[in-house]
């Protein structure tokens, strides 16, 4: 039973998560060769202020 994450900055429209998901459980699934029903997809959408990168806030860039 396979757990996936995927952790994005904001502002992804639902169509956009929608095929995300479809193509990471497709993925998961061919490689793993977990059924569909099995695989779980968790998106963590964060705010530009709560990711840095090289020491800079992606807020500040």
């Amino acid at each position: 039973m396979p757990f996936i994450t995927v952790k994005l900055l904001e502002g992804r429209t639902e169509e956009q998560k929608k095929a995300l998901v479809e193509r990471v459980t497709e993925a998961v699934s061919e490689t793993a060769n977990a059924p569909k029903e099995n695989i779980f997809v968790i998106i963590e959408e964060m705010t530009k202020n709560h990711l840095a990168v090289g020491g800079v806030l992606k807020s500040d860039q």
